[in-house]
């Protein structure tokens, strides 16, 4: 918060897209390279510094879970899955254990003009898997002080950002809503802007 306190809060939110990215990246367990080592993503708390892509550690403004359940009718409807990355996957300890990831993660891969792609595209039913299991799965997502790419056990994720044409996909009655579940944030504005350019769906760099 603003204070500098931290503040918890449970909300319903609607079923949209939009609101489901911001806290369906990264499962339970998911291992994340912080300034005082590698962290589970459930033991982060606001304030804590985590390791960036550029070598600098940014601090931790907000952390958002929810309950995934696989199999689930309006799910399917989506055709939203959980992806389960095998260790070596991209090469030598990338990841360096096997990952699960949510709908909304996003792996940066690349050079100089790298992008950020959707985890889903990569898979190929061997090393990159959609998965389902058979017990509900709790997700998460964390946005830093400023949009950054992150080391989740030995991968490149992207931190949540609403993207930048958040504008037009929340309507000016459903805005008040969304930004309610970011405390210590004013407007669409305070995310900032996007470090890296997103892949549309569908389009995976090669590997």
């Amino acid at each position: 918060m603003p204070d500098g306190q931290i503040a918890e809060k449970f909300q319903l939110a609607p079923a949209l897209p939009l609101f489901e990215e911001a806290f369906s990246a990264f499962a339970r367990g998911s291992v994340i390279d912080t300034e005082m080592g590698p962290m589970a993503v459930e033991d982060l708390l606001p304030g804590d510094k985590v390791m960036t892509r550029d070598g600098g550690a940014i601090e931790v403004q907000w952390i958002g879970s929810t309950i995934f359940v696989p199999g689930h009718a309006s799910h399917k409807a989506r055709n939203l899955h959980l992806t389960r990355i095998m260790a070596d996957s991209f090469g030598l300890a990338r990841p360096s254990a096997f990952v699960l990831t949510g709908p909304a993660a996003r792996l940066l891969q690349g050079g100089s003009d790298s992008i950020l792609t959707p985890v889903q595209t990569y898979v190929d039913g061997v090393s990159v898997i959609e998965t389902a299991p058979p017990a509900p799965v709790e997700l998460f997502h964390l946005c830093l002080t400023r949009h950054a790419v992150i080391r989740v056990s030995g991968l490149d994720f992207e931190t949540y950002h609403p993207g930048a044409d958040a504008a037009r996909r929340v309507g000016q009655s459903l805005r008040p809503i969304f930004m309610g579940l970011f405390p210590g944030l004013g407007g669409l504005e305070d995310f900032g802007r996007p470090a890296y350019k997103r892949a549309p769906t569908g389009l995976a760099q090669a590997v």
